[in-house]
């Protein structure tokens, strides 16, 4: 099998994946809050990679330079920690259909963030792209929630699980093309670039420690600490944390190693169709044709993005 087919397999994998991972953490945000639910499935990941690099590599402590340990760790925190505590909560208070589909302008901020560190200008078509995918987005945010078939959310609400699913969405994005930058780009004589698997497990420690040590100065550990009541939440963490932080981390990883970052972040930003069929097949509820067409016109504002 060539090498960029491993990649784009691996893309539509963490699709997948993030899909069923950002319905089980709604799920346990609103039962414990979306501070515990990012503060204990990071740990969760952390032990899951540690485990998983021991197994597949033969350690557990990475081989990495100074400057891979510095992208990784930016990429986690701006990514893993600031990212995905936004994404959570854009999840818990918009619902999943929504709060995935803003995800899926990541790609914007990648090729922003790509314009200054890799050295990619976006030619016309790629803006086009950009217009586009914010185009399809709103379409779909702006959608009342009477035919849409959701329930309602006031105004006020919705503003601020907007805000926090475009907060989410730079945050994954830039995180994405810090990732791709310090496993090759950071590499030197001494160091040659990461393993998909050290880099994840480089990302989640990193992001770990950072959030870890917010939660320990706003003193909010306790409340942290009283989720494990909550089985339920508790057990779709678990899962969550092993479909997201542990195999999609992963394979997102595998994907901008083995095929081109625009090819992976296109393939890995098709939760907003994805999720549909889920949803629908779940909890009821129907996409209205607005719904649908709006994820349909993102997905293609990203395909003109990347692969042009």
């Amino acid at each position: 099998m060539e090498s960029h087919f491993i990649g784009e397999a691996a893309a539509i994998s963490v699709s997948l994946l993030w899909t069923s991972c950002s319905l089980l953490f709604a799920f346990a945000g609103k039962r414990v809050g979306v501070l515990s639910v990012n503060a204990l499935r990071i740990v969760m990941a952390v032990g899951l990679l540690c485990i998983a690099h021991i197994v597949v590599l033969g350690t557990l402590i990475p081989s990495a330079n100074g400057s891979q340990w510095l992208y990784m760790g930016l990429s986690g925190v701006i990514g893993l920690s600031i990212g995905d505590f936004c994404y959570f909560g854009s999840l818990v208070m918009l619902g999943p259909r929504r709060g995935v589909l803003l995800m899926a302008t990541n790609p914007i901020f990648a090729t922003v963030t790509a314009m200054f560190l890799l050295n990619e200008v976006p030619n016309w078509v790629k803006l086009l792209g950009i217009g586009v995918t914010v185009a399809g987005v709103l379409w779909v945010i702006m959608e009342s929630e009477e035919k849409s078939r959701e329930k309602a959310i006031d105004r006020k609400a919705k503003t601020y699980g907007v805000l926090l699913g475009i907060g989410g969405s730079v945050g994954q994005g830039v995180g994405l093309v810090l990732s791709k930058y310090g496993m090759n780009n950071a590499a030197s004589d001494q160091a040659s670039p990461l393993n998909p698997l050290t880099a994840t497990l480089m990302r989640m420690v990193v992001a770990a420690v950072f959030f870890w040590a917010v939660i320990l100065l706003m003193r909010k550990a306790p409340e942290v600490f009283r989720a494990f009541g909550d089985r339920k939440a508790v057990g779709s963490m678990f899962s969550g944390a092993i479909f997201g932080p542990f195999l999609g981390v992963w394979l997102s990883m595998v994907a901008i190693t083995y095929t081109l970052t625009g090819v992976a972040a296109t393939l890995m930003s098709l939760m907003p169709l994805t999720i549909i069929p889920i949803m629908w097949g779940l909890y009821g509820q129907r996409t209205s044709w607005r719904g649908f067409l709006g994820a349909v016109i993102a997905i293609a504002g990203i395909a003109l993005l990347f692969l042009a």
